[in-house]
C-alpha cells in the first residue's frame, strides 16, 4: 500500500494511515513526503519527516522516479495521498508525472488500481472542482476528510481516526474498531 503526505493541511491523516496499517498482517506500507509534506508534518505535528518514515516499510525519495512504485510491474493495493495538496491533485488529473507521488499515483490509475486522494482545500474554486472532476474520471477517489459525527467523537483524534479508517475501507482493509453506521430510528 503506497502513502504519500503532501503538503496541505493535514498530516496527521497520513501519519495515522501509517500507524494503522502496522496492525494489518501482510500488508507492506510505501512512504512517500513530499518536501512539503515534509515541512508540514513539522508545523503540525510533535514528529520529524524522520521519524513519520520510521512508521513505513519502505520510503522513497520523492525524487526517484526510477521507484518501484513508479512501475507498473510492482504490485500495490493503490495509493492513498492524505493529504492531498491541489498542486498534487493538478499533478495526478493531467499525468504531470514530474516527481514520485503524481507517477506512482498514474501508475495506480492505468493499472486500475485504487487511488484516494484526501483533498484538503476549502473552499473550492472552479479550477478545483476541473481538477477533481478529471481526476475522477481518470479512475481517482476524492474523498475530502469531511468528518462524520455519528460516532459521537470525543476529540480531533477520533475524527482523524474515523477519517482514515474510511478511506482504508475503500482499499477493502477492514480495521478492527471501526465505527459504522448502524441506523436509527425515524423520527415521527
Amino acid at each position: 500500500m503506497i502513502i504519500a503526505i503532501s503538503g496541505a493541511s493535514g498530516a496527521v491523516y497520513g501519519i495515522r494511515a501509517l500507524e494503522l496499517l502496522r496492525s494489518v498482517p501482510g500488508i507492506e506500507s510505501h512512504l512517500i513526503i513530499t518536501p512539503s509534506g515534509g515541512r508540514t508534518i513539522r508545523e503540525e505535528t510533535d514528529m520529524t519527516p524522520a521519524q513519520v518514515q520510521e512508521l513505513a516499510d519502505q520510503v522513497y525519495s520523492p525524487r526517484d522516479i526510477g521507484a518501484s512504485v513508479a512501475s507498473g510491474s510492482f504490485r500495490t493495493l493503490g495509493m492513498l495521498v492524505a493529504p492531498c495538496s491541489i498542486k498534487t491533485l493538478s499533478g495526478i488529473a493531467n499525468s504531470f508525472d514530474s516527481e514520485l507521488t503524481v507517477r506512482a499515483a498514474d501508475v495506480c490509475l492505468k493499472e486500475r488500481r485504487k487511488v484516494v486522494l484526501l483533498l484538503r482545500e476549502t473552499p473550492f474554486h472552479a479550477g478545483h472542482i476541473d481538477l477533481m472532476a478529471q481526476a475522477t474520471r481518470n479512475g481517482a477517489i476524492i474523498m475530502p476528510p469531511v468528518p462524520a459525527f455519528y460516532h459521537r467523537p470525543k476529540s480531533v483524534a477520533e475524527i482523524v481516526d474515523q477519517t482514515v479508517r474510511r478511506a482504508l475501507d475503500l482499499f477493502d482493509i477492514d480495521l478492527q474498531g471501526t465505527k459504522r453506521w448502524q441506523g436509527g430510528l425515524a423520527a415521527t
